[in-house]
């Protein structure tokens, strides 16, 4: 598998499936959770209320229709909160593995991830940095590539480094 690094947006990625960085409550959110469902259109949210009407556990992953997204799914997965004390690094690098195994049911060949629970759940940067591109790598799989988005150049030159060093 190639694992890739781009500079953007993941909504705006033609790519066989998006990764979501969800709530448990799989109904939407801030951050990527948002803007997924923003550039998605309802039927991300409606296929969340149908799919996972209990939501989804902290490490795990699913799958809904992309709605409006260019991508054809989205692989939703719930990062652990580090700022509510969810420190358990197995739950973070089990969001990437999980996520290839969910595309690998689909038949995704590309599919892009955002930097899970980075963001509003306050995990350390260059921790999940180093668990993103562990896991992707070691994870084996029938995706031909992972893209790892990112929204800021600091994350991007952080990620380009950690797929540099590996």
């Amino acid at each position: 598998m190639e694992l890739t690094v781009v500079l953007g947006d993941i909504t705006e990625q033609e790519v066989d499936a998006v990764v979501n960085a969800a709530s448990r409550a799989m109904r939407g959110g801030a951050g990527v959770d948002g803007a997924i469902h923003r550039a998605g259109g309802s039927e991300v949210l409606a296929d969340c209320i149908r799919r996972f009407p209990h939501g989804l556990a902290t490490g795990d992953a699913g799958w809904t229709t992309a709605g409006h997204l260019r991508a054809r799914w989205v692989i939703h997965v719930v990062g652990p909160n580090w700022g509510r004390g969810e420190r358990d690094r197995s739950l973070l690098t089990s969001c990437y593995a999980r996520a290839l195994e969910v595309a690998d049911e689909l038949g995704a060949r590309s599919v892009a991830f955002p930097l899970v629970s980075a963001g509003a759940y306050s995990w350390p940067k260059d921790d999940a940095v180093a668990a993103a591109a562990q896991t992707l790598r070691a994870t084996p799989t029938s995706v031909d590539e992972a893209r790892m988005v990112a929204f800021d150049a600091a994350t991007y030159s952080a990620l380009e480094a950690a797929v540099a060093d590996g």
